[in-house]
């Protein structure tokens, strides 16, 4: 039988080996499963057996305190920039190998000079440096010398190797970018959508791949990094142990490439050698083809002398490499004109302009929307109905309107206005300070957003519809049964079990959960709204100082602004979603249906015992799941975060507490168990259940 050292050691090659497969090679040996199932046996070993632990294990990918900032790190030889060629054109390629030939001398006769082509990715630039084959820091490239320690995010990305295999050099650094997949992209910004209409505060969705990729790398706590998913591509080196040392013998580019990804690095595909001109032309022309369906961002290729003794020869001018080039691609631009300019309306009940077009072929597609983002924007550019304009699609980026030819206007062109009420339902249409963008006021009875409000609605954390799925959702919105949040209640068993793929169980089970979620309480019922800017802390302190739903709803602003931790921004989303006629009915309407929740006089004006502490909890607790002891805590006037800072009052931990009881220790900060916080709050484990 093994022992513990030599299972672990047996489990670190395997999980190496398989994440290299998955995320390199993209040739998965083995279920998810299957390597979960490993990887929970590792875990468990490591626990079990402290000294296990190594920096270079596979569970050592995931994990790590939030940082109070990035700590500065010097590179061992520059990450300097290269020249970027200006002609965009098949001459720009020819431009650079003339160039080339000039400086060394080569006359017309002479051999063509060989090169390595690669993609210009657009992410970020990334330092890996390895000792000993393990990683030990990754570091952003920063002004070139000094960039930023990064190496906890980076260590999430499942395509850089934590160890190299034997034979590696004693000190190597990798360097590449880190960059976001559409696909990823596409993904992220529909997870921060939803959030976004559940009432998350502080949550954004991202421009283009590349600023999520940054924001990721640069981001101060790992878990967040982590679920912003990253990739990563190898396309040179910094410092490596010299020859002599017993480091590698590079002497091409591209030899040197294919070495890094026999060591595990992943290099992308579309990287060769290309002799002479006319095949970097050749290269240049066919990445532009390729480039839509690519599946990640490039805005140019990168040329390379692919002799390094060349390279040397060559050397550099003004800090940039004589040896290389990174050859961009023309902006995609056509001209046309705008038939119209409509107003969409989001999910989340955001107003967009858009410019309908006459429809022009540009970036491989036939356009005929482009976004106008806001009202700012259209002012800004001066879009009228009737202008020429010029439109950009550059890769898969949503087209925009670049510019409007004035020449060119037709005489009487009328000004874009925003409209003040919703397009889609009438509502009022507000702008908030400090905002770009306006928004409907309606979301309980706005048609575009009706399948976002009523997920919200249902959701675990507010009024609780068990079964109700997006799917279903979807299904009974368009099958148009289901327009507002009541119809939900008087819907029947018979125009369920109707509905496409909805068995009679199913159907009765929904019933039922419809029925049981009607007695809830005044915090979930405000939350479940959907009201902007209003949280489940701000709805159980709205609860708890009204003591009743028609008290909240006919609030003033300064009424509203009495409230602890009540702005006012949201004291005027709240007053502003309750003076909608909409609301108000939507509200009766869902009380006429049957729901209901215990309410209370106003709370007396003293202060709570626990008012002005902030709680972290963490770990398992005895009897308690974690919402039911947020609950607790925030009815007493505690905070609860979700993370251990120098403004933490107390940790809460139980069971397998982890890196928040380590950061609460290192502060000085009370920790409490499941017995202690309840004794502050007066109870005992046999008063919750």
């Amino acid at each position: 039988m093994m022992s513990p050292g030599e299972r672990a050691h047996e489990l670190h090659a395997l999980l190496h080996r398989y994440a290299h497969r998955y995320y390199v090679l993209d040739d998965p040996e083995v279920s998810d499963a299957e390597y979960d199932r490993l990887f929970r046996e590792l875990q468990a070993l490591e626990a079990e057996h402290p000294a296990l632990l190594t920096p270079d294990s596979p569970t050592q990918r995931v994990g790590g305190a939030v940082l109070d900032g990035f700590t500065k790190v010097r590179h061992a030889v520059p990450m300097l920039s290269i020249r970027t060629e200006t002609d965009v054109e098949d001459t720009g390629a020819a431009n650079f190998d003339a160039r080339v030939r000039r400086e060394l001398g080569l006359k017309e006769g002479d051999a063509p000079v060989t090169y390595t082509a690669e993609l210009k990715f657009d992410g970020l630039a990334i330092n890996l440096r390895y000792e000993n084959g393990q990683l030990v820091q990754a570091a952003t490239r920063g002004d070139g010398e000094v960039g930023e320690d990064v190496t906890q995010n980076i260590r999430g990305i499942g395509q850089i190797p934590l160890r190299l295999p034997a034979g590696c050099p004693p000190v190597l650094e990798v360097r590449g970018e880190a960059y976001m997949k559409r696909a990823d992209f596409d993904a992220l910004n529909e997870r921060q959508r939803e959030k976004i209409a559940a009432g998350q505060k502080n949550e954004k969705t991202y421009v283009n791949p590349r600023n999520a990729a940054a924001g990721a790398v640069r981001q101060l706590d790992p878990a967040i990094s982590r679920q912003r998913p990253l990739s990563f591509f190898a396309y040179g080196w910094g410092e490596v142990t010299p020859v002599e040392r017993g480091g590698p013998d590079f002497q091409t580019q591209f030899k040197a490439l294919l070495t890094l990804k026999s060591w595990g690095f992943p290099v992308a595909s579309r990287t060769q050698t290309c002799v002479g001109a006319s095949e970097l032309v050749a290269f240049h022309r066919a990445v532009g083809a390729e480039r839509p369906g690519l599946g990640y961002d490039i805005d140019g290729v990168v040329y390379k002398v692919d002799s390094l003794a060349l390279q040397k020869q060559l050397g550099f001018v003004t800090r940039e490499p004589r040896w290389a080039v990174a050859h961009k691609y023309a902006a995609q631009e056509e001209q046309t004109t705008v038939l119209a300019i409509e107003v969409q309306v989001g999910r989340t009940g955001k107003l967009t302009p858009v410019a309908k077009l006459a429809p022009v072929f540009v970036g491989g597609t036939t356009v005929s929307n482009a976004t106008l983002h806001n009202e700012d924007e259209v002012r800004r550019k001066d879009v009228r109905v009737g202008d020429t304009v010029v439109i950009r699609r550059a890769g898969d980026v949503i087209p925009e309107v670049v510019a409007t030819l004035l020449e060119k206007r037709p005489e009487g062109a009328p000004l874009f206005s925003m409209p003040r009420h919703c397009p889609v339902c009438g509502s009022d249409a507000v702008r908030e300070e400090g905002e770009a963008d306006y928004r409907c006021t309606g979301g309980l009875f706005c048609g575009a957003q009706r399948k976002e409000a009523i997920l919200h609605f249902a959701g675990r954390r507010a009024v609780e519809i068990e079964g109700l799925g997006d799917k279903l959702v979807e299904q009974m919105v368009d099958a148009g049964i289901v327009r507002t949040l009541p119809d939900l209640y008087r819907l029947g068993f018979t125009a369920l079990v109707n509905l496409e793929r909805m068995a009679e169980k199913s159907a009765q089970n929904l019933v039922s959960s419809l029925q049981k979620s009607k007695q809830t309480t005044l915090p979930r019922f405000l939350f479940g709204l959907g009201i902007r800017h209003v949280g489940e802390a701000t709805a159980k302190d709205l609860a708890r100082h009204f003591g009743g739903l028609d008290r909240i709803m006919d609030a003033s602003v300064e009424q509203l602004l009495e409230v602890p931790d009540v702005g006012p921004i949201v004291a005027d989303s709240l007053h502003t979603f309750f003076q909608q006629p909409h609301n108000r009915e939507v509200v009766e309407q869902l009380r006429a249906c049957g729901l209901s929740w215990a309410e209370g006089e106003p709370a007396e004006r003293a202060t709570l015992p626990l008012a002005g502490q902030t709680f972290v909890i963490t770990g398992t607790l005895p009897t308690l799941d974690r919402d039911a002891a947020k609950d607790l805590l925030e009815a007493a006037g505690a905070k609860v975060a979700g993370s251990v800072s120098k403004k933490t009052s107390y940790l809460v931990a139980g069971e397998a507490a982890g890196s928040k009881l380590d950061k609460a220790r290192e502060l000085g900060v009370t920790v409490l168990d499941e017995a202690g916080m309840l004794a502050m709050l007066g109870r005992t484990n046999g008063d919750v259940g």
